[in-house]
């Protein structure tokens, strides 16, 4: 998040005047937050539901009551590496109807001190792209894997270097709208290829809606991923890939010439699907930094509010606050995360929040 610096000085004698001065900030400010929480997801109600307020409790595991549990029930389909026939649009009335995404990101760094100063496209350790043209839209997050750090490697620069050459080929004339996979293995591929080498590991989602068929094709390899929301519920999701518990599915790079193991998957191993999307849908694609933290019900829920909001500003406050929604709640001890939960199942002894860097893109087709 970036402040704004003013420099405001008066040279003010009379007391009543300084008083009359400083109540009126003071109900600019009280102004400014009354809108903020308007325009933040109907006044703030998840808020309250975060503090315990008198809105509907959350069920005791985090979840939606009708939950099933069965992540394979929704209409997602899984993609193969062939390439897939698109119709052709109409005249220019049929482009005008195509699909278009209104996107917005926001997010933390970890740690503030490693990371001070806001990067475009980077949140402290975790990496993000969002493109578009008249064929289709396309989004992307990278988390690199902290480990590194202990190598004196800056985890940051592998997931920037990834989602920077996905950005650049993601506008290419040649880029496959239907093959988020191959837009990956082609950025890889650039990485590795570095004369001077880009060192680290990180996961991996690549969203992209191709807008002649109203389709978004995915790739997702490790524990960033995707929701789609619709009518209240989630229509499609992406899947975890994990080798075992908190070691995700990553692409990987090690320096030459020195012995270091680290775990390493290819491009090819990323799970794909595709999806017919429609208007109002609410996509949202972030690291694990918000999963780990945020209940999905109340993902759902910020999300289902979204449906149709075309308003760039009443997204943008809302990803502000799922953000924050994750921030806080990483950093509570007393919070009962979904990781916390995950680790128990797996007789892992754990509690509270999961400390991590956060990013969130939101999009709603419209």
């Amino acid at each position: 998040m970036n402040t704004l610096d003013v420099d405001f000085r008066m040279d003010i004698r009379g007391t009543g005047f300084r008083r009359t001065i400083q109540q009126y900030l003071i109900n600019c400010c009280a102004q400014l937050v009354e809108i903020a929480m308007i325009l933040t997801h109907e006044s703030g109600k998840f808020m309250c539901r975060l503090w315990g307020g008198t809105s509907q409790e959350l069920p005791p595991n985090g979840h939606d009551k009708d939950d099933d549990g069965d992540k394979g029930h929704y209409h997602c389909h899984r993609t193969t590496n062939e390439k897939k026939l698109i119709r052709n649009s109409g005249g220019e009335g049929d482009f005008q109807r195509l699909p278009r995404l209104v996107s917005v990101a926001c997010g933390f760094a970890k740690d503030q001190v490693i990371y001070p100063h806001y990067s475009r496209g980077k949140f402290g350790e975790d990496a993000w792209f969002s493109t578009s043209n008249a064929q289709a839209y396309t989004m992307g997050v990278a988390d690199g894997v902290g480990g590194w750090r202990s190598f004196g490697v800056d985890p940051g620069e592998f997931s920037m270097f990834l989602m920077r050459s996905c950005e650049r080929l993601s506008l290419g004339k040649d880029m496959v709208p239907q093959r988020p996979d191959l837009l990956l293995a082609r950025a890889y591929c650039e990485l590795l290829g570095q004369k001077c080498p880009v060192v680290g590991s990180c996961t991996a989602c690549i969203l992209i809606l191709n807008r002649a068929n109203s389709t978004l094709y995915t790739a997702n390899l490790g524990d960033s991923g995707f929701l789609v929301v619709r009518s209240g519920a989630v229509a499609c999701r992406s899947l975890e890939q994990q080798h075992h518990f908190n070691t995700p599915y990553q692409l990987s790079a090690s320096p030459p010439r020195h012995h270091v193991t680290a775990v390493s998957d290819g491009p090819e191993s990323a799970d794909t699907m595709q999806f017919t999307v429609e208007p109002g849908d609410v996509i949202l694609l972030a690291t694990d930094g918000v999963y780990d933290n945020v209940p999905e019900s109340i993902l759902i829920e910020v999300l289902s509010e979204m449906s149709g909001v075309s308003d760039a500003v009443r997204l943008q406050m809302a990803a502000n606050a799922v953000a924050l929604m994750a921030r806080i709640l990483s950093f509570n001890p007393a919070h009962d995360s979904p990781f916390s939960q995950n680790a128990r199942k797996l007789n892992i002894a754990a509690s509270g929040g999961k400390p991590d860097d956060i990013t969130v893109l939101l999009a709603t087709v419209v």
